[in-house]
């Protein structure tokens, strides 16, 4: 909220005209205290075909992944998701920003969000991303990877 005043938007006006909503992560990726992907793409749909609905022609989502980190059930499916996802979007022109603290999250998990999202920002700096895989291809590696950790091959 500082950041959006600094930058000079009446987020207390934008808020009370319905144009700007900011979600806590209870009412949106915890809901009953779990993470459910499916239940969040559905949120995901709902909330921009409203905006659609209420005449908006885009709706910018801005999505912080630091509750994946709360020892919760679902959570380990972050990256899951977050492939997943790409298929909602790849749907609509609405801008979607994840962030990551890549203080927080480990290399392993940084580096598979990176593969997962067609476009990056590092530095400040907004870039394709070269090392992005469709979800299709990502997540029969994902079931790969799953494969090989239950027969205890690493």
């Amino acid at each position: 909220m500082r950041r959006l005043q600094q930058a000079g938007i009446d987020t207390a006006a934008t808020e009370n005209e319905g144009r700007l909503v900011i979600r806590h992560w209870e009412d949106t990726y915890l809901q009953d205290g779990h993470f459910d992907q499916h239940r969040q793409i559905a949120l995901f749909e709902r909330v921009l075909l409203e905006g659609k609905k209420q005449g908006y022609p885009l709706t910018r989502f801005v999505a912080g992944t630091e509750w994946a980190l709360l020892d919760r059930p679902g959570v380990h499916d972050l990256i899951e998701y977050e492939s997943r996802i790409n298929d909602l979007f790849s749907k609509y022109e609405d801008p979607v920003c994840c962030t990551y603290d890549v203080s927080k999250f480990s290399a392993s998990v940084i580096m598979d969000a990176m593969r997962v999202h067609p476009a990056v920002i590092i530095g400040g700096i907004y870039q394709e991303n070269p090392f992005y895989v469709p979800p299709d291809e990502f997540l029969r590696e994902l079931r790969e990877r799953a494969g090989q950790n239950s027969t205890g091959v690493a």
